[in-house]
Parts: structure tokens; C-alpha cells; sequence
């Protein structure tokens, strides 16, 4: 049945024309008594979380009632079986596109929870903090972009719900409510380095967050559901070798929310503590003049002669 036919059905079948008035009706009146109820509500309570727990849950229940009260208007009405079929073939055909994809990664996403509102995800190319989940889509505060360490940028987003199964899906706060940042420190080879790991150790522990005992538990339980493990906590400064320098390199724990904070009351530490100290000094990419003789290491031989001086363009020709 073509949809002019299904129409034309619908306006000259006064029993149907008079089902679909009738659900009309029904939906007018469960948004009017919902939109009733969240006044109540918003007159009445002050926490947005308990105000939007509300709103969300007043929706599905008002989703429900509409979905059994209209099927059992409209089933229980359909005598000719042509149709009956028309619509339902129709009614198949228009579901089967997108809106069915996202209402399904709605019932996913209920589910299986790969995130709920509050939490910060990463899904494709697109990270943000989730503010709120719909039946079609979910909404998020977005981070990152053209702004540093992962801070709002003040835009919202709209993300269809069927991205959780073309998308990954990356979770800053599942399983453990921590992330572990690193910052490189570039000091020069002249460096006392060994003594700058040590002071910058010092400082990691004093700004790294360790879990209380309950999150500890909590960790516990994510390693048991989905084989996630964190076998050390601990800050730790790492050591690389690069054409500049040596790279010391600090990683700890801080909250997803709280990187940059961290980052900066670190960074303040170090440059205030490197100001005292003579034998610490950071490096850049630079040119330099290399005397072997005098730089050199001393060859340990009583028949060595001192070579020709040369000087060395690192990373550049003779001179």
C-alpha cells in the first residue's frame, strides 16, 4: 500500500480518523500533565541533579504509558487485515532508518552504560562532558579543540546515539576516577640530572592524588568485571636522552577535571626551584661549537698527542 492509499484510508474510515484523534488527544494530554509535574518540581527542589533525575524519568514513564495506551487503541480496532498491514509495513518501513539505530543505542547505552551523564568521554573525534541522554541523542559540554589541556570550550554538542556502535568510545572517569598526565622537563647534558629526578619526585608526590580506600575498592571491582588493572599508582619520573637534553618526565595521577591546575602549580614549583639551584638549567634546540680537545673526554695514554684543534657544528657542517 502506497502512502496516498494509506492517507486516503486514514480520512475515509471514519473509525480510524476517530483512533487518530484520539491519539492525538493522549499525547497532548501526558506532555501537558509532565510539563505540569516538572513545574512542581522546579518550584519545589533546588539540586539540578535531583531536578533533572525528574525530568528524565518523568519522560520514560510518560514514553511507556503512551506506547501501551496507543497500541492498545489502534490494534485492538484493526478489522480489515489490508489495512492493518499497510501500516505496519509503512510504519516499518519509515522506523528502520536512523531514529530506530539511535533509539536502540539509547537501550544500549541504558543498558550496558559505557557512560551516564557526568561522566567525560571521548567518542570519535569529539570529547566533552555528557550533560544530558535522550532517547535519539546525547548531549555534550564540549573540551579540547582549539582549547589547551582538555578545558570547555563553552560549545554544546548533539551526538546521535547510534555513534556508540560506529565510534569509539573512550571514558575518562570509568573503572578509576583518576587520569595520569605526564609533563616533560628538558634539562641540558650539563645538568646535574640525577639530582633534578630526585627534587622533581619530590614535587609529583606532594601534587599527585593517591585513591582513598573506597575507591581502592572500587578498582577492585572494575579489574573484576571488565580485566582492567592497575598494578602501580605511585608517581614516577622517567628518563630520555634526546638531541637537546635529557628529558625527565613526570607522571601522576590528577583528576580528568583537574589537569591543567595540576599542571600549573607543578610547573610554578619547578621554576622557582630550578631559580636556586646553579646546576640546573633547562635546555632548547640550540646550536653549539663542540672543541673536542678541551670538551672532549682526556685520552688516558702517556703517548697521546693533543689532536689539531676542530671545532664541530653540532647537528651542522665544519667550521
Amino acid at each position: 500500500m502506497s502512502f496516498d492509499q494509506l492517507f486516503k484510508t486514514l480520512f475515509e474510515e471514519p473509525t480510524i480518523l476517530t483512533r487518530f484523534i484520539e491519539t492525538v488527544a493522549i499525547l497532548l494530554l501526558l506532555g501537558l500533565i509532565r510539563r505540569l509535574l516538572l513545574i512542581r518540581v522546579n518550584r519545589t527542589l533546588e539540586d539540578p541533579g535531583k531536578i533533572y533525575a525528574w525530568r528524565k524519568g518523568s519522560q520514560y514513564v510518560v514514553l511507556f504509558i503512551a506506547l501501551v495506551t496507543i497500541s492498545a487503541l489502534w490494534f485492538d480496532g484493526f478489522d480489515n487485515a489490508t489495512t492493518y498491514l499497510g501500516l505496519l509495513s509503512a510504519g516499518i518501513a519509515i522506523a528502520l532508518q536512523d531514529p530506530l539505530i539511535n533509539i536502540v543505542g539509547w537501550i544500549y547505552i541504558l543498558a550496558r552504560h559505557p557512560f551516564e551523564v557526568g561522566d567525560r568521554v571521548e567518542i570519535g573525534d569529539v570529547a566533552g562532558d555528557i550533560i544530558d541522554i535522550e532517547i535519539l541523542r546525547f548531549t555534550l559540554l564540549e573540551i579540547g579543540n582549539w582549547v589547551d589541556a582538555e578545558q570547555s570550550t563553552g560549545r554544546v554538542i548533539h551526538v546521535p546515539n547510534r555513534m556508540v556502535f560506529n565510534q569509539h568510545v573512550a571514558n575518562y572517569t570509568a573503572g578509576i576516577p583518576y587520569i595520569w598526565n605526564e609533563i616533560p622537563i628538558l634539562l641540558t647534558f650539563e645538568s646535574d640530572w640525577e639530582k633534578a629526578k630526585n627534587l622533581l619526585h619530590g614535587i609529583i608526590e606532594k601534587y599527585s592524588l593517591q585513591p582513598s580506600m573506597e575507591e581502592k575498592i572500587e578498582i577492585k571491582k572494575a579489574a573484576k568485571r571488565s580485566n582492567v588493572r592497575y598494578p602501580k599508582l605511585t608517581p614516577v619520573v622517567y628518563t630520555k636522552v634526546s638531541g637537546s637534553g635529557v628529558v625527565l618526565t613526570l607522571r601522576y595521577l590528577c583528576k580528568p577535571r583537574s589537569r591543567r591546575n595540576s599542571e600549573q602549580a607543578i610547573w610554578e614549583e619547578v621554576l622557582r626551584l630550578f631559580a636556586e639551584q646553579n646546576d640546573l638549567d633547562f635546555a632548547y634546540n640550540t646550536q653549539r661549537i663542540f672543541y673536542h680537545p678541551v670538551e672532549g673526554k682526556t685520552l688516558l695514554s702517556d703517548h697521546s698527542e693533543v689532536a689539531e684543534p676542530r671545532n664541530h657544528l653540532v647537528g651542522g657542517n665544519n667550521l
